[in-house]
Parts: structure tokens; sequence; C-alpha cells
């Protein structure tokens, strides 16, 4: 890459994004942590009302199953707005680039923090926006760092469930603030720390992540990002012998342009949002985050009720879910290495259509994997054993980051590029409406059920084997694509769009 940006800018760029996804984009699911502390704190402590059965020191309780379902509302309207705004979110990073959705990211980032910096136990209202804040900032920073797989050709899916296994781990940073504040840091302290970070994201901004996007396949002599503050003027560190007039190479568009009075030669956003293809996605996607988003926030009640309000050993238990997530990122290239293992070898590559499916069908194996790592943690969750619960931690880690990474990567691999802030935004949303359940769920097991979240395990086991439909939806399609690559490539085939056409998803 003479004249581009060279591997020592490319590699500060990958590992800042991986600190950048791994400390901030995904703390709110870390909640279980953090409860811990705000329930210590007496945040909503005034819905707790004494209770006729004794603790477990045979002495009169209270029950604050209230306090509980209003955590639990924090949670799940902050989690809702974490994949509901996705989509807007998406929409402006495809329209106006990357430095406007990160400026846009770090003022909700840096104002969520501010609010549960200087929110009280009198104040506990001030945690509905300030995790939706958080949540929706954290989103919409790990959506403009996912280009930077386009950086590192045969490694972009690698890199891809990296960053997102990344987010998962960063939900440790509660733990993080729970053990700090056993030790006597204040919450106020480090919520503004957090919030002073944002000096860090801006600055990670200008200088190393582009102004629009990060095209794929990567143009010769790619650039991006200021050097200094004379050129500030230009975010594309191009030749300097560029003839005036010619777009900079950061310019170059990620659609091809459409000709005048011509039909557009790329396919359209709606048929791609329309497509049997994502449809099925968006359910394999739904069914299964709800089934982590309500672990999550069940996982304190749920603690409670199998120790029996030990307070220690909630605690324990607490602490070691909250140490699992920072395997998250450890978990996720796995994926990335089933979906870019036909790159690896010294056999001939495929290009344009071919690569693209076998681009696809390499995501058949990685959407079955994960369908079956989370029927196999919904099994383990459902098992009313104390320490069975470990099992049930590492399960859920590699679940989710399996889930979460597959997720980008499969929207980035069977879909056009230049849709692909706008289908992930769209995805996140639509999954985002389905993840409203987990409220009347745990208003289910806190009520009718009386704490027993069993019956409500075994319904969700259920409905987790819906997902295995979107593996088989995506085997059949690569059929299809095949079958009308190979009648294309026959010298009988008459029609010139054929390779188009087998492109466009169904």
């Amino acid at each position: 890459m003479a004249g581009g940006a060279g591997l020592a800018k490319r590699l500060g760029t990958f590992l800042s994004g991986l600190l950048e996804c791994g400390a901030f984009c995904g703390i709110i699911f870390g909640w279980a942590s953090l409860v811990f502390v705000l329930k210590d704190l007496g945040y909503f402590e005034g819905l707790c009302q004494p209770s006729a059965t004794p603790g477990p020191n045979l002495t009169l309780g209270s029950d604050c199953s209230g306090q509980d379902e209003q955590f639990s509302l924090v949670f799940t309207i902050g989690s809702f707005m974490n994949n509901f705004m996705t989509f807007p979110m998406g929409v402006i990073f495809d329209r106006f680039g990357t430095m406007a959705a990160r400026l846009i990211a770090i003022s909700l980032y840096a104002g969520g923090t501010l609010l549960v910096a200087f929110s009280t136990p009198e104040m506990a209202v001030l945690l509905f926006p300030a995790m939706s804040m958080l949540s929706v900032g954290g989103i919409f920073l790990i959506l403009t760092n996912m280009q930077v797989g386009n950086l590192f050709g045969n490694y972009r899916s690698i890199l891809i469930t990296l960053y997102n296994g990344a987010f998962d781990s960063s939900s440790a940073i509660f733990l993080i603030v729970k053990l700090l504040y056993e030790h006597g840091l204040s919450l106020r302290a480090m919520f503004l720390f957090l919030a002073a970070c944002s000096a860090w994201h801006f600055l990670r901004t200008l200088f190393l992540m582009p102004r629009t996007h990060i095209p794929y396949p990567l143009p010769p002599d790619y650039d991006y990002g200021l050097r200094c503050w004379g050129r500030s003027r230009s975010y594309r560190t191009y030749k300097d012998k560029q003839p005036p007039g010619e777009a900079g190479p950061e310019e170059t568009p990620l659609e091809p342009p459409i000709p005048r009075g011509g039909a557009p030669s790329a396919t359209p956003f709606r048929a791609c949002a329309c497509s049997w293809l994502f449809a099925w996605h968006v359910a394999w996607l739904s069914v299964m985050q709800l089934r982590h988003y309500l672990f999550i926030g069940t996982l304190n009640p749920q603690l409670e009720h199998l120790a029996r309000g030990d307070h220690g050993l909630v605690s324990t238990y607490t602490n070691a879910f909250a140490f699992t997530q920072l395997c998250g990122v450890l978990c996720a290239p796995w994926n990335g290495l089933i979906l870019d293992r036909h790159k690896r070898g010294k056999g001939p590559r495929p290009e344009g259509a071919l690569a693209a499916l076998a681009d696809l069908r390499s995501a058949v194996l990685s959407l079955v994997v994960t369908v079956a790592q989370c029927l196999l943690f919904s099994v383990l969750a459902a098992v009313p054993v104390l320490p069975v619960q470990f099992g049930t931690f590492v399960l859920q880690v590699i679940s989710r980051s399996f889930l979460y990474g597959g997720n980008a990567a499969f929207l980035a691999i069977a879909f056009p590029p230049q849709h692909f802030g706008k289908l992930y935004g769209l995805a996140m949303a639509l999954s985002a409406l389905v993840a409203l359940l987990q409220y009347p769920c745990v208003a289910l097991v806190q009520g009718p059920l009386q704490g027993d979240p069993f019956y409500m395990n075994l319904g969700l086991i259920a409905m987790v084997l819906v997902a295995f439909v979107s593996p088989v939806v995506v085997a059949r399609e690569c059929q299809r694509r095949a079958k009308e690559l190979e009648m294309a490539s026959t010298p009988l085939a008459a029609a010139p769009s054929a390779e188009i056409h087998a492109e466009t998803p169904h």
C-alpha cells in the first residue's frame, strides 16, 4: 500500500478500535454487577415491602420484587434502545459517514455517563435516560468500528467477529465498577472518569478513522484520518501530486454510480430488506437475543432465588458471571475462522460472484453452530441447581459472542456493502421489538410463577429451535445462486444481467 495507510497506522486503528469496543461499547450488558451496587446504595429501595416470610437468618425480611421489576425495566428499555435506535443510526452512518456518526455517539455516551454520575437514590429515575444513552452511544461506536475489517482483506470476518466479541467483553466493566466500589471508590468518581474518556474517543475519530467510510475492496493508496493540523481541510491524505479535481481514495463510492436515465446497477435496499434471507436472519437473531436478554435481566433475582437470599453467594456468582464476560473477545474470533475458512490454503481463490457465493456457503455452518450453542445454554439455564450456573455462564458468553459477531459478519457477506449500516440497524431494530417481550416475561416470573423461572425457561428452549430455520434458508439460497451462476456460464446463456441477478437475495 505505497502512498496509502501503512501497516502501523492500520494496526493502530485496529487495536484502538478493539480497546474502544472492549472497554466502552457494551457496558450495559454488565447490568447484573451494576444492580448489585445500585441496590447497596438504595436505588428504588422505596419499592421494597415488609415480608412475612423469614429470611436466611430467620429474621423478618423484605419483599423487593417491586425493586427488581424496576431495575429490570431500566435494562429492558436500555437494551431496547440499544437495538431499536440502530436503524436510524445506520441510516446516518451510511448517509453522512463515520465522523458525523461518531460525534453523535460520543455525545450520547458522555451524556449517559454524566447522568449516572450525578444520579442519587432520590433521583433514581435518571437511570432510565442514562442507560438508554449509554447503550445507543455504544452500539453506534461499534457500528463505525466494524468497517475497520475492510482494511485487512482476507481477515475481514475474523476482525468483525473479534470486535463484536470485544463488545461482549465490555460488560465486565461494570464488574470492575462493583469491585472498586467494594474497595471504597464512589460510583460518581468512576462514571466521571468514563465521561472524561470521551476526549480519547474524539481524538481517535480525528486521527484513526475516516471521514466517510472505508471501502471494500480497498482501493490502492487508500489513506484516512488527519496527519497534521496544516492539512486539516482534507481528510484524504493522498499523494501530494494528485491531479486537481480527481477524487481521493477515501471518496471512492461504496456503490456504483447510477447512469442518467438508467436503473441502479446494484441491488436496491428495499429488495434486500424484503427478502426471505433477511427476514429469517432477523428471526434467527431475535429469538436468541431475547433468550440472552432475559438471562441477563433476571440474573440477579434468579441467583437470589437459587441461593435462598444468601447475599454472599449472590455476590460470588455475580462476580463469576462478570468474569466470564471477559472471555467474549477470545470466543468470537472462532466464529470468524469458521466464516473465513475457505480463504485459507494455497489453492486459487474465487473472484466476483463466485467469491460471494463461497462466503455465503461458509456462513451456513456458523449459523448452525450458533443456534446449537444457544440451545445448550438454554437447557443449562433451565436447571434449578446453583453450581450448574457456572457452566451456564460459560456457554452464555460463547453463544452471545458467536451471535453478535455472526450477525454482523453475515450481513456484510450476504448483502451489498453500501447497505450494511441500514440493514444492520434494521435487523437490530426489528429484534428490539421482540426483545420487549422480556418485561412481561419478568412480570410473569415475579407474579404467577412466584420467582421460579423454570417454566419460562422451558418455553424459551422451544422458541430457540425456531432459529434453525435460518441456516436452511441460507443453504437453499446458496443452491439457487449456484444454479444461476452455472446457467450464466453456459454458452447458451443470453441474459447479460445473470451475474447481478445471482447476487440478489430472495
